[in-house]
């Protein structure tokens, strides 16, 4: 009777261990549960675990045999009259063997069926794999990825005053330039430069085509004929002109007399063209040196009504878009528009490659700025920190399902032999311990059920 109490007590904490991991929740979805890459082949340092938790069973094993020894020299002294004593020597030895065994079967259903047998409840790791993934990708949703933890968590780390501090140290800032730079110029290499081109030509064209030029040109020749901005340029064409007049007179003066009738006499012709060469030269002469010349006067107001009616005539808005999308439509104009994202690119990456770079010492300067004003800025360190906080709130709860359900995916697919050994490698070292325990406390349970059981028997 009093074996048979001390048997109970043990086998009910077999029980207990066994609804515990059976609930999904026992060492399967603890720390050493294999990582998101899923258990192959095992490692080096899994074959180590391997032989520690050989070991740790052996340990196990030879207690439960120490016990049956115990037990049966017990039980024969006792037959031999060797004294009262025997009897508690035997109970705890057969309840320290009933620990052990029970505790035996609770580890080993884990990972296997006892003996090969097809016990309910048992090889849970291996039959249960895809619930305890299912388990665990709800727990770490509900207690990882909710917006009150998110938000606690970092709240509690300071990233505004952490981040200040850290980029207002120059070492750190050029380090996050160089980075930068590296991500540039990696990013424009993946670049395919045909398609940039495209994208580039499409955008620039859709935009012209989508914006009329002519108020524009218009507003803006009108300020520069208010600001006599053109007249350095009417300078320029006089000068260039009186210069060409004075240098090439033979060819204007052939060109006359080439364009003359047939049956006037050549040196009427002559005569004419010279006339109308030095009449011309004075004319661009007298344009360049007198600010007030009547032909200036005649530029400035057709520039003046040119700028109107570009802003207020339909007509020559029509015109001047006709001739836009003329302009826009000649592939050499599309060629430009194109060529120009290679020069664009060899620039930025030149810069990017250039520590002394303007691009670099204007990033590098622009991150320490911004490292001292968040170290002592604390307005800036909490929209940094709200700005962080909405960011990961926004993440996980708009893809905490995908998040889990990656967790629950990838343990699915994992082997369930495989899992079971890479599992037992990580934990079974401390699982031999429960056997011992077992062991130790089940023949302590005896002992003191058989000494109260005497005692009350009197």
């Amino acid at each position: 009777m009093e074996r048979t109490n001390a048997g109970e007590i043990a086998g009910g904490r077999a029980a207990r261990v066994s609804a515990i991991t059976d609930g999904g929740r026992g060492p399967g979805s603890g720390p050493g549960a294999p990582g998101p890459t899923g258990p192959g082949a095992l490692t080096a340092a899994d074959r180590e675990r391997q032989r520690g938790v050989r070991r740790m069973k052996g340990i196990a094993t030879g207690a439960l045999l120490l016990m049956a020894v115990i037990f049966g020299l017990a039980t024969w002294a006792g037959n031999s009259g060797a004294g009262a004593w025997t009897g508690y020597v035997a109970a705890a030895a057969e309840a320290g063997m009933v620990g052990a065994l029970a505790d035996w079967f609770a580890v080993t259903a884990l990972f296997r069926r006892p003996m090969g047998l097809p016990i309910p409840h048992t090889a849970i790791i291996p039959t249960k794999k895809d619930q305890l993934g299912q388990s665990l990708g709800d727990f770490v949703g509900e207690n990882f990825l909710s917006s009150d933890v998110v938000r606690t968590r970092l709240r509690a780390v300071g990233i505004g005053s952490r981040l200040g501090g850290w980029l207002a140290e120059p070492a750190h800032a050029e380090r996050v330039t160089a980075e930068l730079s590296t991500a540039l110029r990696g990013a424009l290499a993946v670049l395919r430069d045909t398609d940039v081109q495209a994208v580039v030509g499409e955008a620039v064209t859709r935009r012209a085509d989508a914006q009329e030029i002519a108020p524009g040109l218009g507003s803006m020749l009108e300020r520069v004929v208010a600001d006599h901005g053109h007249r350095r340029v009417v300078d320029l064409v006089c000068v260039r002109a009186a210069d060409w007049l004075e240098e090439h007179g033979d060819s204007v003066m052939d060109a006359v007399a080439g364009g003359a009738p047939g049956w006037t006499p050549r040196f009427v012709d002559r005569k004419v063209g010279e006339r109308v060469y030095r009449e011309l030269l004075r004319f661009v002469t007298e344009m360049r040196d007198m600010p007030d010349h009547p032909a200036r006067g005649a530029v400035d107001r057709f520039l003046t009504d040119f700028a109107a009616d570009l802003q207020t005539d339909p007509e020559t808005r029509a015109k001047v878009e006709r001739l836009k999308s003329e302009v826009l439509g000649r592939p050499e104009v599309q060629q430009l528009i194109a060529s120009a994202w290679g020069a664009v690119r060899s620039m930025i990456v030149a810069a990017a490659e250039d520590e002394g770079s303007e691009l670099r010492v204007r990033a590098r300067s622009a991150l320490l700025s911004l490292g001292q004003r968040l170290a002592g800025d604390d307005r800036l360190q909490g929209k940094v920190d709200t700005w962080v906080e909405d960011a990961a709130v926004y993440v996980v709860t708009t893809y905490r399902d995908e998040i889990t359900s990656l967790i629950t995916e990838t343990v699915a697919s994992w082997d369930a032999e495989h899992t079971s050994k890479k599992i037992e490698a990580h934990i079974g070292r401390d699982l031999q311990f429960i056997r011992i325990n077992g062991t130790v406390v089940g023949a302590l349970a005896g002992l003191a059920i058989h000494t109260v059981a005497h005692l009350l028997g009197g």
